[in-house]
């Protein structure tokens, strides 16, 4: 099966009520796992590579692990996504390498770190839509700024700075035409997002819920949604590690989420949790062992464990066989 549209993955979950989680990789072990994960809880799944991933892997290596996984998962729709494109060059470069679906992160400038102006945010989405839906690719765009920072990209902050203006949400949508929009509702990047269990006063759920509202037909995505769960923590600092105590998004957070128009959530940290912690206590119960394939192969099944997790909890599970992926030459008719 060719990689798919992430319009035709989102208004899929939109139609079964559910939620997709979109995983970052950077190599081959990590695509291995979601793949495997994918299979085990029969879920679509939408893979994301950010600008960092492209450049740490070359993203001619990235595109090719894609395309085995499709080749080796044909029963598996799969999306290759862009995550946080910083310009419209760098959307147009995906989506010519064969990437089915960019983010054009117009809410920052250039630099992947100064909050822009609205204007701006809508010249450079648009300019992506017109080039991304000719081709059949699908374009989420970001509306307010999330707070901490991600393989060098991001405002900084609580999250809480720039949080999404609903009027400015509907506004957006309507000007740019894209098929999904990334709100700040006080996540944050990275594993550092709240200080204690978020509530209201840091995680404004009612803003969400307001936007869904005012937007019905939009696909919602929440970003920096990671749970950064304790036991993952702790297996880390068990084995010499040294992280600070954090808490991140809660599962039952994200799934009002769901129920409440969010269909693609983003999922980065936890992974990176797990894979740490396996290979931390490999290095530690056996330090005789230097063959590379020993401590990746319980990292690969530490991530895949923590996915699969996460495809039940979002909803996908059991839904990779509902319908017959459309090419996106039939998804460009549609946008016509």
């Amino acid at each position: 099966m060719p990689l798919v549209s992430m319009r035709q993955l989102l208004d899929e979950a939109a139609k079964g009520g559910y939620g997709v989680g979109a995983f970052n990789v950077n190599n081959m072990e990590q695509i291995q796992a979601i793949m495997e994960a994918a299979k085990e809880t029969n879920s679509p799944v939408i893979i994301q590579a950010s600008r960092g991933a492209r450049s740490y892997s070359q993203d001619k290596y990235l595109y090719h692990l894609m395309l085995a996984a499709a080749e080796l998962y044909p029963e598996i729709p799969l999306v290759m996504h862009l995550d946080h494109g910083n310009s419209v060059e760098t959307c147009k470069s995906a989506i010519d390498l064969g990437f089915t679906s960019v983010m054009m992160d117009g809410s920052l400038m250039p630099d992947g770190k100064t909050p822009s102006s609205f204007d701006y945010n809508v010249r450079v989405t648009k300019e992506v839509v017109e080039y991304a839906h000719p081709r059949g690719v699908t374009v989420e765009g970001e509306i307010g700024v999330l707070g901490g920072i991600e393989d060098g990209h991001g405002a900084g902050g609580s999250g809480l700075e720039h949080v999404t203006d609903p009027d400015q949400a509907v506004d957006f949508v309507e000007k740019t035409g894209l098929d999904a929009l990334a709100i700040a509702i006080g996540t944050s990047h990275g594993a550092y997002k709240f200080t204690k269990k978020p509530d209201g006063s840091v995680l404004k759920m009612d803003v969400l819920i307001q936007i869904h509202k005012r937007l019905p037909k939009t696909h919602l995505v929440m970003h920096g949604s990671s749970s950064v769960p304790k036991e993952l923590q702790d297996i880390i600092n068990e084995y010499g590690g040294k992280l600070k105590p954090t808490w991140g998004v809660p599962v039952e957070e994200i799934q009002l989420g769901i129920r409440n128009g969010v269909r693609k959530v983003n999922v980065d940290t936890d992974n990176r949790l797990a894979i740490t912690g396996a290979i931390r206590k490999v290095f530690v119960d056996t330090p005789e062992k230097f063959d590379p394939r020993d401590y990746l192969k319980p990292a690969r099944e530490a991530m895949k464990k923590v996915v699969a997790q996460r495809m039940r909890e979002f909803g996908q599970a059991g839904h990779a066989g509902d319908y017959k992926p459309i090419s996106l030459a039939e998804v460009a008719k549609q946008y016509k």
